[in-house]
């Protein structure tokens, strides 16, 4: 092989794998975030078997969750769906939020929500986080997201707030 075909070769040979810049999307800073951005996660059509998992992992039993005569006799159409689940389907592991924000993230600050409607089994929800604020704090700033569910009807199940702090550059 002369060493016109080498360099051809090396030409040719796909760039050494870097497992450090594999990313889903490209990262971004805190300077980069802008208010009014969403962050959406896939919608999930909630089954029994969802609800059975939650209430095995949470140790809630109330028989509101899993007893439909109950629910009836309370005032409820079925069976409804834990809360702490619903609010789960925000968790920003469940969106790109994390992929975008890459190295940057220090942690999740706090979170506070309203539940709006019940949920029941078949719904589908459909989970947003929107960025609504950009709090710079010395080296680092806080991200304000909005966190919103949806369910198939439109209807507004979940209002709430969720902070991060994350390093700035």
């Amino acid at each position: 092989m002369d060493q016109q075909d080498t360099q051809q070769a090396a030409a040719a040979a796909p760039p050494a794998f870097d497992p450090d810049a594999f990313l889903v999307v490209p990262a971004r800073t805190f300077e980069d975030l802008r208010i009014g951005e969403v962050f959406r996660a896939p919608s999930r059509t909630l089954t029994d078997a969802h609800a059975a998992a939650f209430q095995t992992v949470s140790a809630d039993n109330h028989p509101v969750h899993y007893d439909a005569e109950w629910a009836r006799r309370h005032g409820h159409s079925a069976p409804v769906v834990h809360g702490l689940q619903v609010l789960a389907f925000t968790a920003p592991g469940a969106t790109l939020f994390p992929h975008f924000i890459g190295e940057v993230f220090i942690s999740f600050l706090e979170l506070s929500c309203t539940f709006l409607a019940e949920v029941h089994s078949g719904d589908t929800l459909y989970p947003a986080l929107t960025i609504t604020g950009l709090e710079p704090q010395g080296d680092n700033g806080v991200v304000v997201t909005a966190a919103t569910i949806h369910n198939q009807r439109g209807e507004l199940v979940l209002s709430g707030q969720h902070k991060y702090l994350l390093r700035r550059q």
